[in-house]
């Protein structure tokens, strides 16, 4: 019935529309990225010890604790700190961070500079619920007065 041309440009056409609906499909799925920043405060001891308690501003504002669960040496004289997160945000979503490990230098005694904080986002609840992301962050603990504070920056990923 069709030329062989006529066929052709059927067969590529709905090539076309299944890849198409198929990115689509994906792209629904994924929902949408934005970058996100901001910053922390918190005290050492906040509920517990070997624990951090404070606010976080920003995109992600809201409270945020943060539980120690390791220390080790790295290279070059680092310091690798292994914590869990536990974040609430200003809405009352949780925020659900991936185990992380903060890498840093004591620039002083008791102070510690951490320039490599990587953490990564699987979820939550509310508008987090499916979310991923990932995020950075940079700061310095000071385990004399027993502040800490930072700044985070990355991307996370809604769902629609």
């Amino acid at each position: 019935m069709f030329t062989r041309k006529a066929e052709g440009i059927l067969r590529t056409t709905l090539a076309a529309c299944v890849l198409l609906s198929a990115s689509n499909t994906v792209a629904e799925k994924k929902g949408h990225c934005v970058p996100v920043g901001g910053a922390f405060l918190t005290n050492l001891g906040g509920f517990g010890d070997n624990t951090t308690l404070g606010v976080a501003t920003g995109d992600l504002k809201g409270a945020l604790g943060v539980q120690i669960i390791g220390q080790s040496s790295g290279p070059n004289g680092a310091v690798i700190v292994s914590v869990e997160h536990h974040w609430v945000t200003e809405s009352g979503d949780a925020v659900f961070v991936d185990k992380a490990d903060a890498t840093g230098v004591f620039v002083a005694p008791g102070l510690l500079a951490f320039t490599n904080y990587p953490t990564h986002i699987s979820g939550g609840t509310g508008k987090f619920k499916g979310a991923t992301g990932d995020m950075t962050s940079i700061g310095e603990v000071d385990f004399n007065s027993g502040q800490a504070i930072g700044r985070y920056s990355g991307q996370i990923c809604y769902v629609k």
